[in-house]
């Protein structure tokens, strides 16, 4: 009954968005995420035209091990379409959910944020084996559809277990030595088996919406990382295909 239940707030999220008896609303986004994992200002705020499928300031909960407000299961609405195709990037999607998760998920998944003179902020983690990469531009802002996300196979995760990372891209074939250098160089090829899986390594592929989603996102989401935090804030509007 609950998937039912959620499939239906899925469709009707969809229908709203790409104009039927709702008028087309933004979603918009708030987020403040320490990166050293000490701190418990962390947040994820985000609001859209559906009822129910919003959270204010929504944090981690260390007695149950997940987000107080579940605002991983309410987000999907807006990260598919009702047949499951990204409308929004994988990138992303698990940026936000460092705001929700345990406080060493930054470690476990070698999160790195820079911020080079001209403004542009980089962001790099690895989550399950994949590699991704969020790039703004020099104003620090996200743009979407078009701005610069990436993604590539790197490793495998088993169970609960930590992950394996290819020696191709790791000093110790572990997430916290890999290379980011080598991760993202096209002249280090995929296609390689990864001891102790039947997986191999990937290439690196642009990651956004699913080229025959019924909509995508379009707009910027402005970037501010000083200190060691990382803030977000901003609005999308849902483009119909």
């Amino acid at each position: 009954m609950r998937k039912n239940h959620l499939f239906i707030l899925v469709s009707l999220i969809v229908f709203a968005l790409l104009g039927g008896t709702v008028a087309a609303q933004d979603l918009t986004i708030e987020y403040q995420f320490d990166i050293t994992g000490t701190a418990r200002t962390n947040y994820l705020t985000f609001s859209g035209p559906i009822r129910y499928m919003a959270v204010e300031k929504d944090h981690f909960d260390g007695r149950t091990g997940a987000s107080v407000q579940t605002s991983t299961e309410k987000f999907q609405p807006y990260r598919y379409d009702v047949k499951g195709r990204n409308a929004l990037p994988d990138t992303l999607r698990g940026l936000l959910l460092f705001a929700v998760a345990e406080s060493d998920q930054t470690k476990i998944d070698n999160m790195t944020v820079d911020k080079d003179r001209s403004g542009v902020i980089t962001i790099q983690y690895v989550h399950r084996g994949t590699a991704y990469k969020l790039v703004t531009d020099s104003n620090g802002r996200i743009n979407l559809p078009n701005g610069t996300f990436q993604k590539r196979s790197i490793g495998f995760i088993q169970g609960a277990g930590p992950q394996v990372i290819s020696r191709d891209f790791s000093r110790n074939g572990q997430a916290n030595g890999v290379d980011w250098n080598k991760v993202w160089s096209s002249s280090v090829a995929g296609g390689k088996a990864i001891p102790g899986s039947d997986k191999k390594t990937g290439n690196i592929v642009s990651d956004g919406a699913d080229p025959s989603s019924m909509f995508y996102w379009e707009g910027s989401l402005q970037a501010d990382f000083s200190g060691n935090e990382l803030k977000i804030n901003g609005g999308l509007n849902a483009v119909k295909r």
